[in-house]
């Protein structure tokens, strides 16, 4: 097979030229093997004076079929590539007819690989930052002159203190338009101007962004929640060097973790409280949420919730819920002898509301 070029790209090529021309193109490689052709009878075949072309570098012209062994009459010429000639491209049809379109057929070759070559460019860079992305978060070691060269090609200053922005998928999610609403994080994610970002497979959308332009770009990140608000949720840890980046990606965990009903979108810094609850494990929040409120209906709950809100006032309660003290008072004391907890005495009612806001 050519340096360079692939089976596939050899396929398009000809497909293409003979969009052009109307005329059979075959692609023939060094050792004189069509290896591509719009006639799929002859690929694989042995052709004579293929192999000439890519031995004198100079183009053939034949002007009747079988007159050498494989070859039809046509128009052969070399295909040069990096300064080799690698390839030939055959055009089949008497050559006073095709002629014509050989410098043609030259210069749509070397578009294609030109474009097959930025692309392949484009998908080794892209594969360098997100190798380097998932590095930096998850604390691995990489080598340095590596990372820095990774940062120049996408303009990221190595000295900076960075946030690592975390967009988590509902996993329970499955949506036809997926490709959609990806579109639409990478396209916020480019807003912002950070080239930095990566996916964690299975749900996670990562992207480090300056601390500086935190600031100005939230309202971007705010926007993405707010249009999926059902669909995914952000959280943002807090300023590290790069180098740090693992503190600032658990940092992010802890703020999607914190997240209660209703909320999508955290900021670490913004967090007191809900650092300690967005630390706790599935499996302490479970045994917890079983030794306090597990028992209580979704009325109970709501009441409590409301009594909480403001701040343990009974008569402040009774007017939001507008029900008599007396009820309060009623639902209080069920709710005392259903989980075992006094949410009228404040040690017990801390217990009880830290239930509520882990549930």
């Amino acid at each position: 097979m050519p340096q360079g070029i692939s089976k596939r790209v050899a396929q398009q090529i000809v497909e293409t030229v003979k969009d052009v021309c109307n005329h059979n193109i075959n692609f023939i490689d060094a050792k004189g093997i069509i290896f591509a052709s719009t006639d799929a009878s002859r690929v694989g075949d042995f052709h004579e004076i293929g192999k000439q072309v890519i031995v004198t570098g100079q183009t053939i012209e034949v002007e009747s079929d079988n007159s050498y062994f494989g070859t039809q009459k046509g128009v052969n010429i070399p295909f040069v590539y990096k300064g080799e000639t690698i390839a030939v491209i055959g055009i089949s049809g008497a050559p006073k007819e095709v002629r014509q379109y050989a410098y043609l057929a030259q210069k749509i070759t070397a578009l294609i690989l030109r474009e097959h070559e930025m692309e392949a460019q484009s998908n080794s860079r892209k594969e360098q930052m997100h190798y380097v992305v998932r590095t930096l978060i998850t604390g691995e070691q990489v080598s340095h002159n590596y990372f820095l060269e990774v940062l120049e090609n996408y303009h990221a200053d190595p000295s900076a203190d960075y946030h690592t922005v975390l967009v988590q998928l509902d996993a329970r999610y499955n949506p036809s338009n997926l490709s959609l609403i990806e579109q639409h994080i990478y396209r916020a994610f480019d807003k912002t101007g950070s080239a930095l970002s990566t996916f964690q497979y299975p749900n996670e959308y990562v992207m480090l962004l300056e601390a500086d332009k935190l600031e100005k770009y939230r309202y971007v990140l705010q926007n993405l929640a707010d249009n999926y608000r059902d669909i995914l949720k952000i959280g943002i840890g807090n300023a590290y060097p790069l180098k740090k980046q693992s503190q600032s990606y658990l940092a992010a965990q802890i703020a999607l973790r914190s997240l209660s009903a209703g909320q999508n979108m955290a900021l670490f810094e913004s967090l007191s409280l809900e650092i300690l609850l967005g630390s706790i494990t599935a499996d302490a929040q479970s045994r917890f949420l079983q030794k306090t409120i597990a028992k209580l209906d979704e009325k109970e709950r709501q009441l409590l919730k409301v009594y909480f809100d403001n701040d343990l006032s009974l008569q402040k309660t009774c007017e939001q819920l507008f029900i008599h003290k007396n009820t309060v008072q009623y639902q209080l004391d069920k709710i005392w002898k259903i989980s075992g907890y006094n949410p009228r005495c404040f040690r017990e009612a801390v217990i009880l509301y830290l239930g509520l806001r882990l549930s």
